[in-house]
């Protein structure tokens, strides 16, 4: 038989035993504060806007474009939800950016066939600055690099203004992935500085037109722009690489540089501002 303990014949508990449960017990509040202060707390993600003009309305555009091969995404980019902002707004943004490239591409299109064939103003100016008889990728390598950087900080300026709320509050408009239009530049009349022409039909030659006339420009402005887009690879290919273009051969001019490394070489370093250098 073991004997029983009763009353004060309990074993003793020792004082490291109880100096831990009182311990314990004095910090409950503090690991329930703790426990509190470090709890996950849920954010509320605001909701994706909505816009009217999801994947069903950008295949039927699709088919407005181009009737014969109509609405065509291998890479199921129309499916994206581009940084939590909802397929709606992920599709306008890719709009953009389509009507933005071919845009730059046009430009470029015709930029490329002018410097190929040596076009040029016939009066001195700033693009004395580069000799005749170069090939389009060789006159960027030509230009100062001065001048390269205000080329690009100016294209950066447009671009800041075609996003900026300010600039499309003061014509009326809202952002492309906000329900605004794809493709639209503002005007400058939030400008804190007066200017006299817009980047967008200076002349306000499509101010009359209807939203229908103006909608089917803008589908014929996107088919340029695919097409544009296009043909500037097909002329940078022929350049980079002879024979990769066979109508192209003995048309574009080679060229040895590399085309995407655009300060490479970084160009002159002269002043772009020195009158006897320009003129």
């Amino acid at each position: 038989h073991q004997p029983r303990v009763t009353g004060s014949h309990r074993p003793a508990r020792s004082l490291h035993t109880q100096s831990f449960q009182m311990l314990s017990v004095a910090a409950l509040p503090s690991l329930s504060l703790a426990t509190a202060t470090v709890a996950p707390r849920t954010v509320a993600r605001a909701a994706a806007p909505q816009m009217g003009f999801g994947k069903a309305e950008l295949a039927a555009l699709a088919k407005e474009q181009n009737p014969i091969i109509g609405f065509y995404d291998p890479m199921g980019l129309s499916d994206l939800d581009l940084w939590g902002q909802g397929e709606e707004a992920s599709i306008a943004w890719l709009r953009h950016a389509e009507i933005k490239h071919g845009r730059i591409a046009m430009a470029g299109f015709v930029g490329f066939i002018a410097h190929s064939n040596g076009i040029r103003f016939p009066f001195p100016g700033p693009q004395s600055a580069v000799e005749a008889g170069l090939s389009a990728p060789d006159v960027w390598d030509a230009i100062p690099f001065i001048a390269k950087l205000q080329i690009i900080g100016t294209i950066g300026i447009f671009e800041h203004i075609s996003e900026d709320k300010n600039f499309l509050a003061a014509d009326g408009m809202t952002h492309y992935m906000r329900g605004g239009k794809p493709g639209y530049m503002p005007t400058f009349n939030a400008n804190v500085h007066p200017c006299p022409l817009n980047l967008w039909d200076p002349f306000g030659f499509t101010k009359n037109l209807s939203a229908e006339q103006k909608a089917k420009k803008l589908n014929a402005e996107v088919n340029n722009g695919r097409l544009a887009m296009i043909g500037l690879f097909g002329f940078i290919s022929a350049a980079c690489v002879p024979g990769s273009v066979p109508a192209l051969d003995g048309v574009i001019p080679a060229y040895s540089g590399d085309v995407m490394a655009p300060f490479l070489p970084a160009g002159p370093d002269v002043s772009f501002w020195t009158v006897g250098k320009l003129w």
